[in-house]
């Protein structure tokens, strides 16, 4: 496994709608590996495909220590309510900001291995998913954020 280089607001991939993977297969598997450890050594709690400057629509997440979701090719099913979020990003360092994110989603996608996927999502980890689901339209979280302050060093 390997770190990727994160790329960062301002490179044009970034702005751009994901295609979809066409197969799980190891080459996947490896890169979806190399998000996972790249996120670890950022100390993220998400990572999307088009931070590491790879068009393909898949992102990993790890909303609690030690429980990873990989969701390859995912929909948004449907969504409910709101809440507010404060969020940063690894590709927008150094500042955060206030969204407001559906308080509750159904997702699905595929898994690590290919397989079918389903989840409910609510509070924190459905804001998760949906920061990182914005990554593969070519969505930041600048783009729907008020109050984007700079944080102290």
């Amino acid at each position: 496994m390997a770190l990727r280089n994160i790329v960062v607001e301002g490179d044009p991939v970034l702005r751009k709608v994901c295609r979809p993977v066409d197969k799980v297969d190891d080459r996947i598997r490896m890169i979806l590996d190399d998000m996972i450890d790249t996120m670890h050594e950022a100390m993220g709690v998400g990572l999307a495909a088009p931070q590491i400057g790879m068009m393909r629509r898949m992102f990993v997440a790890e909303p609690e220590e030690g429980e990873i979701f990989c969701f390859v090719n995912p929909e948004i099913i449907s969504v409910e309510g709101e809440q507010e979020c404060i969020e940063g990003c690894l590709s927008v360092p150094g500042y955060q900001g206030r969204v407001i994110r559906p308080e509750k989603i159904h997702i699905k996608g595929l898994d690590y291995n290919g397989e079918e996927q389903e989840y409910i999502f609510e509070g924190w980890y459905a804001n998760v998913m949906c920061h990182e689901f914005d990554h593969l339209e070519g969505v930041l979280y600048i783009d729907k954020a008020d109050n984007i302050q700079k944080l102290e060093d």
